[in-house]
């Protein structure tokens, strides 16, 4: 199973650090990690802003059904 594979099945922390290792790779890497960082980087990417946008709407939804109802005017 390749790393792109895998990817699903790492924790959003997971994620987040390999991104990070991807990003500094291809700016200081050898031709053979920069090579291998520019593979990943788009599907790390993907899957970094899935997961941010999901951890939003999770969020927000939390929010919204913690406020208290608005009381009607009599």
């Amino acid at each position: 199973m390749s790393l792109v594979e895998r990817i699903p099945t790492l924790t959003d922390d997971e994620v987040v650090n390999l991104l990070a290792n991807a990003r500094r790779l291809q700016a200081n890497g050898d031709e053979r990690q920069q090579a291998a960082a520019a593979e990943l980087l788009p599907a790390l990417e993907e899957a970094a802003t899935a997961r941010r946008d999901a951890r939003l709407e999770q969020a927000q939804a939390k929010r919204a059904a913690a406020r208290k109802p608005k009381k009607a005017a009599a």
